[in-house]
């Protein structure tokens, strides 16, 4: 089976096959801000979650791998600055009548490093963003930590905004790794971070670990998974690191300037990796939630943002760059910071691009995505788009079958081995309508 890669140098890939919505974000467009979009807004909200996403994007250093709006250069002023902006985007999307007056049924803090900011810009900022839509209906608040950024006071403050599931960080443990990756913190900062939110009594606390960062080798993986085992987080979540065009090390290899000597693990290692740390989350307890996610307790550890989603609910969408969905139009605000602050100071959305999926590409996208977890529920396809998935897509269900990664249907699911699970990105563009399968996804 072909891998989902472009390039292959130093033992690693240049590209990436990470699904994180459908139709791919290629196909979205400018054109469609203008109609598809504004008339989403305007319509009456539909009868699906609201959630609200806000994305802080300032990092203390760049990560090599990392491929998302983040800016290290900011000062205090202008990061103040920003915030007023999202206070005033919230201000103008919550007057539309798609979102007017609706609960909040979960928030996300995502970045770059949500963690980065003050204290008293983090109580500021929620406090005017909930001066008008109180978030006490939201089932789930999450916020996003980098370890070195967080001190007693300001986890107090994320604490008492009323967080109830906070993400750290981590995603090694070894200082050598986490300085040949750009990362900021370093272990010792791990630890005290930890105590600290353990200390506080947050109902949820997740660590986040990367499968294949440079250098990164068998010992230390094991030793990874070891030290995230004695901390007993209450989930853990595993990503396999890809590189994207846009990340520091894939410049590097594409215009072969030699800048990183270490080894970038190949898809095989970073899977064997990724299903060896499932099977010692498995023997301590945890239960395996999805291909990326490990709970202790599935009855209490839940992803609301991550399962709302993946089954349509709408999300409103703050800041740069940010990704949203509402009335069944998928947005995405401009880019970059200039454009961005222009529209807001001129009392305009931020939009940048839209679209509007078919019927058909909506049954795709809640089929692939919630595939994500292991498994689906054809009873749920067949509720909602009147669809029954087993027979639309039964070409896709023998490839994968006749591949060995179907596994033997049960209780009304459609289920795939764990090796299927490990590499589900790459089978989720089977699922995809043949106009959408050799394009860029990005």
């Amino acid at each position: 089976m072909n891998e989902p890669t472009d390039v292959n140098l130093a033992g690693g890939e240049v590209g990436s096959y990470f699904v994180a919505n459908y139709p791919p974000f290629s196909v979205w467009s400018p054109d469609t801000v203008g109609d598809e979009a504004q008339a989403a807004l305007d319509a009456a909200p539909a009868p699906v979650p609201l959630g609200l996403y806000l994305h802080i994007p300032f990092c203390r250093k760049r990560c090599h791998f990392c491929y998302f709006r983040v800016y290290t250069d900011k000062n205090a002023k202008q990061v103040t600055s920003y915030l007023d902006l999202l206070v005033r985007e919230w201000d103008l999307l919550r007057a539309r009548r798609a979102i007017a007056g609706r609960p909040i049924d979960f928030v996300y803090f995502g970045g770059g490093t949500p963690s980065f900011l003050s204290t008293r810009q983090l109580t500021s900022l929620v406090r005017r963003l909930t001066a008008h839509a109180p978030w006490t209906t939201a089932e789930e608040i999450t916020f996003e930590c980098e370890p070195g950024t967080i001190t007693e006071p300001k986890l107090r403050a994320i604490h008492d905004i009323g967080v109830t599931r906070l993400s750290l960080g981590v995603e090694n443990f070894d200082d050598e790794i986490l300085e040949l990756n750009g990362r900021a913190h370093r272990s010792p900062e791990i630890d005290r971070a930890y105590a600290y939110a353990r200390s506080l009594g947050f109902p949820q606390i997740n660590i986040d670990l990367i499968a294949g960062m440079l250098g990164e080798t068998d010992d230390n993986w094991h030793d990874c998974v070891r030290r995230t085992l004695d901390l007993a987080p209450d989930s853990v979540t595993i990503y396999q690191m890809e590189l994207p065009y846009n990340t520091t090390i894939s410049a590097d290899l594409l215009k072969g300037r030699g800048e990183f000597q270490h080894r970038v693990a190949s898809w095989e290692t970073r899977r064997r990796w990724v299903r060896e740390a499932f099977d010692a989350f498995e023997r301590a307890g945890y239960t395996i939630g999805s291909a990326y996610t490990a709970v202790k307790d599935p009855a209490t550890t839940t992803f609301v943002y991550r399962d709302r989603l993946w089954e349509g609910a709408d999300l409103a969408a703050l800041g740069v760059a940010s990704f949203g969905h509402v009335n069944g139009v998928h947005l995405q605000n401009l880019d970059r910071w200039e454009p961005y602050s222009e529209a807001i100071e001129a009392g305009r959305l931020p939009l940048g691009r839209a679209y509007r999926p078919s019927d058909e590409e909506r049954l795709i996208r809640e089929l692939i995505l919630q595939l994500k977890r292991g498994a689906v529920r054809p009873g749920y396809f067949g509720d909602k788009f009147d669809v029954d998935v087993r027979e639309r897509f039964a070409h896709v269900w023998r490839s994968i079958e006749a591949d060995g990664f179907l596994a033997e249907s049960t209780g009304g699911r459609i289920a795939l081995t764990r090796d299927g699970l490990l590499r589900v990105d790459e089978l989720l563009h089977r699922f995809f309508l043949p106009e959408h399968r050799d394009i860029r996804y990005t």
